[in-house]
């Protein structure tokens, strides 16, 4: 029997609910996991820097921030999430390894809210998934608490402050002066808000955890745990209901497949307990790589027949296992076909947004990736989230420091007081879902060998959580492994040494222990930039034959021979999947390098005085090179290599590189081709140049390094088995002519500040791309849309990225837009530059 039920209250779903049984769903999207009753506190926040300014000066910072009376009315008004360091400017003064941006300054942010009436009795609690860095946190001038670790979400209750049917006053104080980084970290409250109401009894924050057991093909056993508070002053009996729903990809609730019996849950005044269920679901629907189908446990609370809170579990039903064999998800082996990233958006600096995070993925996805690494740090939430979604696999990753920094300022100074909250928080927030398949408790720490420490650390974890492995970034494997510290782990992270894989099978400690690449190859290139000849790096670019890598690392094709030489490798997290800001090695003079090299006294000395001239000589680099796609979202040349590889059975051919060569006529230039195929045949302008054969595991690209240059047409014909698979063409190109738009979403909507990305690219009178096109643009954008940043993945440029003013990069460059708030319909994208043909794009904002 179905009837109309009372609203929730919750404004983050804004929906009507119906009564399903004993629970109550929401017909709709589900906005957020863990308590229904929340709303979002993203808007209409005011901001001031105080301390280090952006230019260098510096501002002292007033007394009494946080007290009402203080006039915030000249401050800047903006929503969160926030960056206040990504509009720079880039400066040279500014270190390399954190971007030349100037992200160290101390942020206030502060906002008003009320509370209606009708919650009179309720507790509140304020969720911050994230806030960079030594964030403090007052009410209506009353002190709520504090977390230093930027990266981790958190939550303080804000109860004992809040004035009911009044306005409120929430102030956060962030400070980055006294926070350091080996990449660019960003500044403020850079991931989502909310307040979250309940009753006096309620789940506990990350309350309710699940496993599932016994998978056959059609059944699996659940065990689900719930966490109680009892914050009365009187002891109460709290019943506790649940049902399974499924879940689909718009996060809206399904059918239910599955109810718990209900449970009665004595607890004393001021006291939590937990209630534990178990139940066999018949008919289940595996959450794999390929299908994610996931679920929604949907818990109330009630006491005397009143719900005091209502709690949303998504998980998926999947098993996983690693041994000397492989990583086994399902009971088969998948081999893991990962990238390492750091949390930046590029352009958006550190500031979450979810449309840049799915564009991310479709590109990593397309071409062949399976995991991500969080390096170094916990990941925004909805990552976690949009890979459960997809399929994508997660090694979710605490710490890049312990108790001994790598940074004056980075982890170290907190890790004595917080290292066992921040785990707790980590895994306890992220337990639920079906992507996180690895724990990683670190990442080149200075403690390798400590074997106490690395013990502790995963008993910490492994008390929380132990259906999945614990592993850990080594750049000393030999270290770790003589003495002992690695045993302590259930996977061994290696990153990069794999060239003494053979000693470390002979050794009986560890010759069964399952072995990963948590950092592999580090490859160095500028998308679209080719030397040849001896020269690979000029110009502070590096060439695009992926053939360059720092000391401690190789190019793609030496990893892929090393994980067909050791099968039993797990597989490898490719640093790095995106450019990001800051690192930009080889050109970074951040003295942190020299840890890959702490066993090796010649690299070591070698690599000083490099380091020594890139401090006097300051190149101007803002962002890395390691990425296979560049910092605008641009597949590299290596992209393709990837994919030839990770995806065999795609039918795909690369040629590089492009084949404009003025003053080049006669010259040899060398031709790569990256294909899926076991052999191609090579033409240039109807000359055939051979048919070459890859060996298998030994050749991953083919190569004609004897091609002389005419202006032309170069084309490839990949084959496989014999059969014609896949071909390729590059022509040389005219003058550049003019300007081609494209768009990844024709609509979006304006309300979610969804963002749409829009590719500008240069183009001959033909329409063809003109891959040396370096040209000065303007994006004009009107209508009911805005510019949000420009980049063309140029990690040299030192345009601000919120200028509508941006050169193209060998003939490529973007634009990202978004609706105007509390606009719709239609907003114009129109590109120009000087003797170029102007284009114009529509996009509909909903």
């Amino acid at each position: 029997m179905k009837n109309i039920s009372k609203y929730l209250g919750s404004l983050a779903v804004l929906l009507l609910c119906l009564a399903c049984g004993d629970n109550m769903v929401e017909k709709g999207p589900i906005k957020r996991s863990g308590q229904a009753d929340v709303i979002s506190l993203d808007d209409d926040w005011r901001f001031i820097r105080y301390g280090l300014q952006a230019d260098g000066t510096r501002v002292e910072e007033p007394a009494g921030m946080f007290e009402p009376a203080t006039d915030d009315s000249d401050w800047e008004t903006l929503d969160v999430p926030h960056d206040f360091a990504i509009k720079g400017p880039f400066r040279m003064d500014l270190a390399g390894n954190t971007g030349r941006l100037p992200f160290q300054g101390i942020g206030w942010y502060r906002k008003t809210f009320t509370v209606d009436e009708a919650d009179q009795g309720k507790r509140f609690y304020v969720d911050f998934d994230g806030v960079m860095a030594n964030a403090q946190v007052w009410l209506n001038g009353e002190y709520v608490g504090t977390w230093p670790y930027g990266y981790n979400s958190f939550r303080l209750d804000l109860t004992p402050f809040i004035q009911v049917g009044k306005e409120n006053l929430l102030a956060v104080r962030t400070d980055t002066e006294k926070w350091d980084s080996r990449w660019y970290p960003g500044a403020g409250i850079y991931r989502h808000v909310w307040l979250v109401k309940t009753g006096q009894v309620h789940v506990r924050h990350w309350g309710t955890k699940m496993e599932t057991t016994n998978l056959t093909e059609k059944t699996a056993d659940l065990h689900f745990t719930v966490e109680v508070e009892n914050h009365l002053n009187e002891e109460t009996q709290a019943v506790v209901k649940t049902s399974v729903y499924e879940l689909d990809s718009l996060d809206c609730l399904g059918k239910r497949v599955l109810r718990f019996d209900d449970q009665t849950l004595p607890l004393k005044a001021m006291s939590a307990g937990k209630v534990d269920l178990q139940k066999q679901m018949d008919d289940c629907k595996r959450w794999d790589i390929e299908s994610p189908n996931r679920y929604m446990a949907c818990v109330t609370i009630q006491v005397d027949g009143q719900e005091t809170d209502r709690y949303y579990t998504p998980f998926g039903v999947r098993e996983t296992s690693v041994s000397r064999d492989g990583f086994f998800l399902n009971g088969r082996r998948v081999e893991i076909k990962g990238v390492c990233n750091h949390h930046d958006l590029g352009a958006l600096g550190a500031a979450f947004n979810r449309s840049a995070l799915e564009r991310q993925f479709r590109i990593m996805r397309e071409m062949g990736c399976n995991s991500i690494r969080t390096s170094h740090n916990p990941p925004a939430p909805e990552l976690l989230d949009l890979a459960d979604k997809t399929g994508m696999l997660i090694m979710d990753e605490a710490f890049d420091a312990w108790a001994h920094g790598k940074r004056e300022w980075d982890y170290n100074k907190l890790y004595e007081e917080w290292h066992e909250k921040d785990l707790e928080a980590l895994v306890r927030r992220d337990w639920n879902h079906p992507s996180v398949v690895f724990w990683s408790i670190g990442n080149e720490v200075l403690e390798q060998q400590n074997v106490e420490m690395t013990r502790h650390l995963v008993e910490i974890v492994k008390e929380l959580d132990k259906t999945r492995p614990v592993t850990n970034g080594y750049n000393d494997p030999n270290g770790g492994r003589a003495s002992g510290a690695s045993m302590a782990l259930d996977v061994m992270g290696v990153n990069y040494f794999f060239y003494e894989q053979a000693k470390w099978d002979q050794d009986e400690r560890y010759k069964n222990m399952p072995t990963i690449g948590t950092e592999t190859s580090s490859c160095l290139s500028t998308r679209g930039v080719y030397f040849q000849g001896d020269t690979i790096r000029k110009d502070f670019q590096i060439t695009s034959y992926d053939v360059d890598a720092p000391g401690w690392g190789c190019n793609p094709d030496t990893q892929f021979a090393t994980n067909y030489r050791y099968p039993h490798l797990l597989g490898e997290y490719v640093w790095t999947g995106f450019d990001y800001l800051g690192e930009p090695t080889p050109f970074n003079s951040d003295n942190t390098n020299l840890l890959n090299f702490r066993t090796d006294p010649s690299k070591r000395a070698e690599l000083e005085k490099q380091l020594a001239e890139l401090a006097r000589t300051q190149p101007p680099s803002r962002s890395s090179y390691f990425g296979i796609v560049d910092l605008a979202g641009f597949p590299k040349d290596r992209y393709y290599l990837y994919q030839s590889h990770w995806r065999p059975d795609y039918p795909m051919a690369h040629i590089l590189p492009h084949w404009n060569w003025v003053g080049r006529e006669g010259q040899i230039i060398p031709v790569h081709v990256y294909t899926s195929g076991t052999e191609a045949e090579l033409f240039v302008n109807g000359k055939s140049y051979g048919r070459k054969a890859k060996e298998e595991g030994k050749d991953f690209r083919l190569v004609w390094d004897s091609v002389v240059y005419q202006p032309g047409t170069v084309k490839v014909i990949a084959y496989k088995d014999g059969e014609e698979w896949a071909k390729d063409e590059i022509q040389t190109t005219g003058e550049a002519q003019k300007i081609q738009l494209s768009v990844d979403h024709a609509s979006i909507i304006g309300s979610e500040d969804e963002l749409a990305f829009v590719t500008a690219t240069v183009v001959d009178a033909s329409g063809r791309k003109v891959p040396t096109a370096c040209l000065p643009l303007k994006v004009e954008v009107t209508g009911c849309g805005e510019l949000v940043a420009t980049d063309n993945g140029d990690p040299t440029s030192f345009t601000p990225f919120q200028s509508a003013e941006r050169e193209s990069f060998n003939g490529l460059a973007l634009a990202i837009v978004r609706g105007k708030k509390g606009t719709t319909g239609k907003m114009q994208v129109k590109v120009s530059g000087a003797g170029l043909e102007s284009a114009s794009i529509e996009i509909e904002v909903k």
